[in-house]
């Protein structure tokens, strides 16, 4: 049988909601007590260094791998979300945890920290576009569909790292697990384990490409669920006959790789091996010589024989530090358009320093707080998570 799947296009953004916290008003992005430092400021480099050394102990300062240069010097541990939560919650002493990543990497710090830890976000409008695709009542309306199909015994929700608190709140209460890049698998083994389809969320790209090239499902198994429009755009049977219905979300930067990219490095650099994550379409994986998570990607790199070459595709500022790091090979952006992540850019040194001297002064700013119900149930999928064979 010939499937009638072709690859869908992004949801468009006109559609999503601004990021949590987002002033739009302020191209800035938060509105700062006193003056937010100059990004021309020469003694950025050093005032940040004086206030987290008055601080000492007291504050421990995460980094995504996203992250600017000059925010990740400032890093005492660097990694992708979870395991930055994980830091986290292993420094049960440090007062305040000052993250800097996007709100949903600090909703997950604040919901496995102590209630004594404050959890800091220097820039509010730090947000991530796609997990403002998943918003809670669209994510109710469809789980109500599926009762009224008869069909949500049958479904576990599992939800990717990159979602909002209300998400993984919503698939502890609902039975579901949270999952990362690299351990999607085995949440979705745990996943079948307990019923019959998987309701995805909220990245359509990590969802497919788990199920069909790691375990085997055919596209046709999978269908995209459209919160924008009625019953997910999907008839009754669909829903019915579906192993995987997918949100319809995806990265804004893992979803610009096309395969005209990959066909444009091979034909330009002879020999090059092609290296993307997968939140990147299905095509793309599908074309690609290696595909992995973020701490794939540089584990891969770090073993890479010198005068290899490589087309990585994944956020540039990463893209960049691994070939500083690594002279002796070739390590290229995948596609020729500069593309950063817009939202992990918004943390700059200026509110780097803006949020430490404010924590100097004996202000918190910026604290990210989870409430309790939801942060009780969202710990229950990420502990479910933790718990994976």
């Amino acid at each position: 049988m010939t499937s009638t799947w072709t690859e869908p296009s992004n949801t468009p953004l006109a559609l999503l909601l601004l990021g949590k916290g987002t002033d739009p008003a302020s191209e800035r992005g938060v509105d700062c007590p006193g003056d937010l430092p100059a990004p021309s400021d020469p003694d950025l480099v050093a005032r940040a260094a004086a206030a987290k050394a008055a601080l000492g102990d007291r504050v421990f300062v995460l980094g995504h791998h996203y992250q600017r240069d000059e925010v990740i010097q400032f890093a005492d541990v660097t990694g992708d979300s979870f395991k930055l939560a994980r830091e986290a919650a292993a420094k049960p002493d440090a007062e305040f945890i000052v993250f800097c990543g996007v709100h949903f990497m600090a909703e997950s710090a604040d919901i496995l920290t102590t209630d004594a830890q404050r959890v800091v976000l220097p820039d509010l409008a730090a947000g991530c576009s796609m997990a403002d695709m998943a918003v809670l009542g669209q994510v109710e309306t469809a789980w109500d569909h599926f009762t009224e199909l008869g069909i949500v015994d049958q479904v576990v929700p599992v939800t990717y790292m990159n979602s909002s608190a209300d998400i993984k709140g919503f698939v502890g209460r609902n039975g579901g697990v949270v999952c990362t890049s690299s351990n999607a698998k085995r949440a979705l083994d745990w996943a079948f384990e307990q019923g019959q389809k998987v309701f995805f969320l909220p990245d359509q790209h990590l969802g497919r490409n788990t199920a069909v090239l790691e375990m085997g499902f055919s596209l046709d198994d999978c269908v995209l669920y459209d919160p924008h429009k009625p019953h997910g755009g999907l008839t009754p049977e669909q829903l019915r006959d579906a192993k995987m219905i997918l949100w319809r979300g995806h990265c804004s930067v893992h979803g610009r790789f096309t395969i005209d990219s990959v066909r444009e490095v091979r034909e330009r650099v002879p020999g090059v091996t092609v290296l993307v994550h997968p939140e990147c379409r299905h095509d793309v994986v599908r074309a690609a010589d290696m595909v992995g998570s973020t701490e794939y990607i540089i584990k891969a790199l770090d073993a890479a024989p010198a005068g290899s070459a490589w087309a990585v595709g994944t956020e540039l500022n990463l893209v960049r530090r691994l070939a500083l790091a690594h002279p002796d090979k070739q390590i290229m952006f995948l596609d020729k358009t500069v593309c950063y992540c817009s939202t992990m850019n918004r943390i700059d040194l200026p509110h780097l320093v803006w949020a430490l001297e404010e924590l100097v002064a004996g202000r918190v700013p910026n604290q990210i707080t989870v409430d309790e119900d939801t942060a009780k149930f969202a710990r229950i999928a990420l502990d479910q998570m933790l718990a994976l064979p």
